[in-house]
């Protein structure tokens, strides 16, 4: 069974299907799981274009390298909107980890400038919020689709 959705980012349209389950090697189930990360005191320091590739490019990156699928991926000015589905043996605190240390560490070597707005190196905040999707797709993908 898959749930259809549609999206429309202004300057492209796209269709996501989403298998309601996925099937590992000894179990079946689903983790999507909505993540919403801020930067550093909720600086405004995503507002140029290329900074939102930089910041799409560098966490598709930390999350392509630890198997984490990503069905939708929203940078803003100063937070970003996740839907993930990760694996079913990781925690959430962990895909947190892998998600925002990473991609502060590739988006540092993208852009160096940023050292001097963050010169110890933290882009993201210490909280975040994380929660499972599973049947509220809907409502999770129309919130992240309306900001």
């Amino acid at each position: 069974m898959e749930t259809q959705a549609q999206i429309n980012l202004g300057f492209a349209k796209a269709q996501i299907k989403i298998k309601e389950y996925t099937h590992y090697e000894n179990s079946v189930g689903s983790n999507l799981q909505y993540v919403q990360i801020t930067t550093k005191c909720r600086y405004k320091v995503v507002q140029k274009e290329l900074l939102k590739v930089y910041c799409k490019v560098a966490i598709g990156e930390s999350c392509k390298r630890h198997k984490i699928k990503i069905i939708i991926l929203k940078v803003m000015n100063e937070h970003v909107h996740l839907i993930t589905d990760i694996p079913r043996t990781m925690s959430q605190a962990y895909m947190m980890q892998i998600i925002k240390g990473a991609s502060s560490y590739i988006i540092f070597r993208l852009c160096p400038n940023m050292r001097k707005r963050y010169p110890k190196g933290h882009f993201w905040s210490a909280g975040y919020f994380c929660c499972s999707v599973g049947a509220d797709f809907d409502r999770v993908f129309s919130y992240i689709k309306n900001q």
